[in-house]
């Protein structure tokens, strides 16, 4: 079988998100590439991720902080916490929806970004930035609705791949936030990989220390891409 191939493009330093000392750098795979979709779900199984249509990896000049990590969901045991959030939460509707704009999604949108990233820009999102942002064409992405009654609360994007489910970006209504609507999203999403006999869902980058990736720390066992292969972290 031949094996496809593609370009890779490394970006310019631009300012990190998570320390303002630092800068940061991203290699990308060829956004253009007509095989992307073909490729992605290897190259989620090589420590890269999706953000839009760009499917990259970090590669600053001066930090390895971020760590690609995954969860093995077979050898996953919920915390005492983790089963009194999805117990809090049963009475909530979940559904699995193709992934689209609608008025009703994108003020969940508007409303989660305006409270947790005030400023700098990611507070005024237009239409265009939730289509843009969210999900391609080729990505297989889903939509894990959360409803209160009738009402939405949260959405998880979730990527569904040959080798897991990748949790891509989850929102929820800030006036919910004491159920704990993140954490329950994560549940789910193992749950959902657990039914489609999936073996892993991916959670992105974690930064030992930093407080904002601080919770991944709490799904076991973990496990980050580091040297060339996958291996379980030690947290």
């Amino acid at each position: 079988m031949k094996r496809e191939t593609v370009r890779l493009f490394s970006t310019v330093e631009h300012a990190c998100g998570y320390y303002p000392d630092r800068l940061a750098k991203n290699c990308v795979l060829d956004p253009q590439a007509p095989q992307l979709g073909r490729l992605y779900a290897s190259a989620l199984a090589q420590g890269f991720r999706r953000s839009g249509d760009h499917v990259y990896r970090p590669n600053c000049n001066h930090c390895q902080a971020c760590v690609p990590t995954r969860l093995p969901v077979a050898q996953f045991q919920p915390s005492r916490s983790q089963r009194r959030c999805w117990q809090r939460n049963t009475d909530l509707g979940l559904r699995v929806e193709a992934p689209g704009y609608s008025d009703e999604a994108f003020a969940l949108y508007q409303r989660y970004l305006q409270q947790r990233h005030p400023g700098g820009g990611m507070d005024q999102p237009t239409p265009e930035d939730f289509v843009h942002s969210l999900y391609t064409e080729w990505s297989g992405t889903a939509f894990l609705t959360l409803r209160l009654g009738d009402r939405l609360v949260a959405i998880a994007v979730t990527d569904v791949t040959p080798v897991g489910l990748s949790a891509v970006y989850t929102f929820f209504d800030p006036a919910q936030s004491a159920r704990g609507l993140g954490v329950y999203a994560i549940l789910a999403q193992i749950e959902w990989t657990k039914r489609l006999a999936l073996p892993h869902l991916y959670l992105g980058y974690w930064i030992d220390g930093h407080p904002k990736m601080h919770y991944k720390n709490h799904y076991r066992p973990i496990e980050c891409w580091r040297e060339g292969r996958w291996q379980q972290l030690a947290v």
